[in-house]
């Protein structure tokens, strides 16, 4: 496939989390490095996640979630893109997410999980050389 354009992300935070410093950070941190970026702001549903990122054919998406529903709501995400077709948009995120849950948020097919102190630059490094790879 030939892709043109910068690379589209959609930031979300997805639950009941009300704190979005870190979802802020990141996605300055991709805009600065010229990608789109759409942030859908606080209390996102999975649903309303999906819809935004397919209808802004977007090439990635990703979740920050302090709030220790990652597993929940990181599985109805990749599900939801199974079923509308959209597999293809990958996901990655961030967050308070302990070590033990990272390889089998994995398993489940998030291609990332950034931690609290991740640097930005590593974050945007791997959003380029990874979200159009799907």
């Amino acid at each position: 496939m030939d892709v043109s354009g910068p690379i589209r992300v959609v930031v979300a935070k997805p639950g009941l989390d009300g704190h979005d410093r870190g979802a802020k950070v990141i996605a300055r941190a991709l805009r600065d490095a010229g990608m789109e970026v759409i942030y859908t702001g606080l209390h996102q549903t999975p649903e309303q996640i999906v819809d935004t990122a397919i209808q802004e054919d977007a090439d990635a998406i990703g979740l920050s979630i302090l709030s220790g529903a990652h597993n929940t709501l990181f599985a109805k995400v990749i599900a939801l893109l199974k079923e509308r077709d959209a597999a293809d948009i990958t996901v990655f995120g961030g967050g308070i997410i302990p070590e033990d849950d990272i390889a089998p948020l994995k398993q489940q097919g998030v291609a990332e999980i950034f931690t609290p102190g991740a640097p930005t630059g590593d974050v945007v490094a791997w959003v380029r050389a990874h979200a159009r790879a799907a």
